[in-house]
């Protein structure tokens, strides 16, 4: 049995991925690492505080999820932005390096590139690149369009965004298909998949420079 790590469990796409996690007979330990300390919802689940500015030595871990994330209206400036999605996902992936982890599977964003001229994307793009050369023996990078589920906090600028992109959702067919909206529980579930086959060959990504890129439609395929 393997035990897995977490970060950006709080989050909307993190609270599905933990579910599908704890549900999975794979992992006979799921631990998330929060900001603020939680109680544990199962037998199986250990929530450890820490500050991902100045992480702890981790505990042994075999498969490492990171759904850290947030935006630059939320964050409050580009370089609090910065801080969340490139320096705490790169302090958290060394750390689970560290710690043993075989895999690294980290939630990024469709169109990230390390040489965008958009600084979201070549935020996550120059992240994608620092996980890659960390010397795991897997990473898989997913890369989804707009994710629809339950949330917490009110953006009404991007429930805009998913009520036009429903609108039309029909015609984003062949090349474009990959910009449909998305649901979190096809992510984590295709998260999941690509972790327990556990090689870059069989999921149908593009690998490239120590990495396997997964974009919206294949994540949707993966996810179903």
């Amino acid at each position: 049995m393997s035990t897995a790590i977490i970060a950006g469990a709080s989050g909307l796409t993190g609270k599905a991925l933990l579910k599908r996690l704890i549900a999975s007979h794979h992992y006979e330990r799921v631990i998330t690492l929060e900001r603020r300390a939680s109680a544990s919802v199962s037998g199986n689940h250990v929530v450890l505080q820490v500050d991902f500015n100045a992480l702890p030595t981790l505990p042994p871990c075999d498969d490492a999820y990171c759904c850290l994330g947030t935006t630059i209206t939320k964050a409050g400036s580009r370089v609090a932005f910065r801080n969340v999605d490139y320096a705490a996902v790169v302090n958290f992936a060394k750390g689970a390096r560290e710690a043993g982890a075989r895999q690294f599977l980290v939630v990024s964003a469709l169109g990230a590139s390390a040489a965008s001229s958009i600084f979201y994307n070549r935020v996550k793009g120059e992240m994608e690149d620092a996980v890659a050369a960390l010397g795991f023996n897997t990473v898989h990078v997913f890369q989804p369009a707009l994710l629809m589920g339950d949330r917490t906090e009110s953006r009404l600028v991007e429930r805009l965004s998913i009520a036009a992109f429903k609108s039309i959702t029909p015609l984003l067919v062949g090349g474009i298909r990959k910009y449909r909206p998305i649901h979190v529980d096809v992510v984590s579930r295709a998260m999941l998949t690509a972790a327990l086959n556990g090689t870059n060959r069989t999921n149908g990504g593009h690998s490239t420079n120590g990495a396997t890129r997964y974009e919206s439609d294949l994540i949707q395929a993966m996810g179903k």
